[in-house]
């Protein structure tokens, strides 16, 4: 038997000529269900809803077709387009995918890989994260994007880790712009290794290379490997880096200047 999680409901069948329990017409399906009848017939146009049971000129609906409903109403409440719903749908109405296993996978795709929640503060709230509450702070960090100004006084803060970071950088002596910059670089490269690495996960699975029999393990276990791997290559480059730099003789050139004031 299959099993849900809680809430879930079970995967309707898919309706044949010979549903004897379709009794509903579409116009009381979208009463019950709550679902307009143009998105009805919008979600059949599409695959995601099984077809009706024709009776003379009249399609009647059934008991699967508000459970399906209430599927697609659900899967669409965790972020998925209607294409991706019907795939899914298709592979439960033909016993490829257990919903249960699914949805195990689809919590651990969409699980945090890092512990750092944007946050919404006040301006006393921000001094505390900043570390700081020097003249012209809030104005820099407006600036560099790594706060927004909301309504009501409040400031939004997308990573308090990273603010974090850079306030760390600007304590030892980087600018602020300098810093905020470095958090671009980083952003920028490391988003398009992220992509291409999905890419060629995906492309593996695809052609057979890549085979996980416990996908819901495999990405659990993947979080904590992924993010020391990044680790200790950024490590292994940015030593790389410092060699030449030493090699080349420009550490020199770091010394000597002081900060105007």
């Amino acid at each position: 038997m299959l099993l849900l999680t809680a809430g879930m409901p079970a995967p309707a069948s898919p309706v044949g000529s010979s549903d004897v329990t379709a009794t509903l017409t579409i116009d009381e399906l979208a009463a019950q269900t709550g679902v307009p009848t143009r998105t009805i017939r919008f979600y059949q146009a599409r695959g995601a809803l099984m077809r009706p049971e024709i009776k003379g000129r009249v399609a009647f609906y059934g008991p699967t077709h508000v459970e399906r409903l209430r599927l697609i109403a659900q899967l669409q409440d965790r972020g998925l387009r209607i294409d991706a719903i019907r795939d899914v749908v298709a592979g439960i109405d033909r016993g490829e995918l257990d919903l249960a296993e699914w949805l195990g996978l689809e919590r651990e795709v969409q699980a945090p890989w890092a512990d750092d929640q944007a946050r919404t503060v006040d301006e006393a709230g921000l001094y505390a994260l900043a570390g700081s509450k020097r003249p012209g702070l809030v104005a820099d960090l407006l600036r560099t994007r790594l706060i927004e100004r909301k309504d009501g006084g409040v400031y939004l803060v997308p990573s308090p880790a990273l603010l974090g970071i850079t306030m760390k950088l600007v304590a030892a002596g980087i600018d602020l712009e300098a810093a905020s910059a470095a958090g671009d670089v980083l952003r920028k490269h490391l988003g398009k290794a992220v992509k291409d690495l999905v890419e060629l996960f995906v492309r593996g699975i695809r052609h057979g290379d890549i085979v996980l029999d416990e996908p819901e393990t495999a990405f659990a276990s993947l979080r904590p490997l992924g993010i020391e791997a990044v680790k200790v290559l950024f490590a292994r480059e940015m030593e790389r880096e410092l060699r030449k730099l030493l090699e080349s003789g420009a550490v020199k050139a770091l010394r000597g200047r002081k900060r105007k004031r």
